[in-house]
């Protein structure tokens, strides 16, 4: 079982049992806080569940019908997520306003206290955990999953420090426009996973520094006279790149493949965990303009 299946399982285990006792206590105490976090802990539970089975089917091999594998069920994973956990911003700051308009107070402060402080440090654990798995991995999916927990992580200490000041200066109303701001600060992490889901459905090129690094393995290589109509993306955990390394004329086929091989260990060497799919086409002169006015690479 892979690193970033063993990391949904657990998140998912964790967020179940978050949700549960959240629950629980948000309808003992009547703590709009800790019924939102409770919300936001169930969402979290079917998220988990949904990027478990996202990560799986991300990790099959291609095939006859999905000839470059099905990576891109990631960014649908991270749009998916980013888009629930905007719905359950809204629910939060509906709930919250509500309650503060009919003047509903909190009871049994100490109880939501200690499950709310319990809570927080599991998921302060669970944040570390996943954040090590997203840079082990580069999963679209671990890093939308510790983004939303980080989201957990920032508004379970918000109401645990909400509660403390309602039992300390019995002003319950704090707790209600904590929440506000709670699902304000959710639904602007929510964006950024939205952004990420949609950018990598759209075919997004790998990060600027990893480009730049393929460049110099290009230049550098010094029977390679030039290159052109360089292209990348991800999809999943497989990176793709397409390039047109320009070659003497009069060059033997046998040394350019072997140059074409060299570059592709040098580019596939720069990560390890990632399944590099490269298509590299060799040039006897540079046809870039001419590509240029096709406005394709073929």
């Amino acid at each position: 079982m892979s690193l970033a299946r063993i990391a949904t399982i657990t998140s998912s285990v964790v967020a179940f049992f978050l949700a549960i006792s959240k629950v629980i206590i948000g309808v003992i105490t009547g703590s709009v806080a800790v019924i939102a976090s409770a919300v936001d802990s169930i969402l979290d539970m079917f998220v988990s569940i949904f990027n478990m089975i996202a990560v799986r089917v991300s990790e099959s091999r291609a095939d006859n019908l999905f000839n470059y594998g099905k990576g891109k069920i990631e960014g649908l994973a991270a749009l998916f997520e980013g888009l629930l956990i905007i719905a359950s911003s809204g629910f939060i700051a509906y709930t919250a306003i509500d309650k503060l308009l009919h003047h509903k107070t909190i009871t049994d402060i100490d109880f939501a206290f200690y499950v709310m402080l319990f809570s927080l440090g599991v998921t302060f654990g669970l944040v570390m955990f996943l954040n090590y798995v997203a840079k082990k991995t580069d999963s679209l999916v671990i890093k939308s999953d510790a983004i939303h927990y980080k989201t957990d992580l920032i508004s379970n200490g918000a109401i645990v420090i909400v509660l403390l000041l309602v039992k300390f200066t019995g002003w319950y109303q704090i707790d209600f426009i904590i929440s506000i701001f709670i699902a304000i600060y959710i639904f602007k992490e929510a964006i950024s996973l939205v952004k990420d889901g949609f950018t990598n459905l759209l075919d997004i090129s790998l990060d600027f520094e990893v480009v730049e690094k393929i460049k110099d393995i290009i230049k550098k290589e010094a029977l390679v006279v030039d290159f052109h109509c360089l292209r990348t993306r991800q999809s999943g955990h497989r990176n793709f790149v397409d390039v047109h390394l320009v070659l003497t004329p009069d060059m033997k086929l046998k040394l350019a493949h072997t140059i074409i091989e060299k570059v592709e260990e040098k580019i596939r060497k720069l990560d390890d965990n990632k399944i590099w799919i490269i298509n590299i086409h060799a040039d006897p002169y540079d046809d870039s303009m001419m590509n240029q006015m096709q406005e394709e690479c073929g």
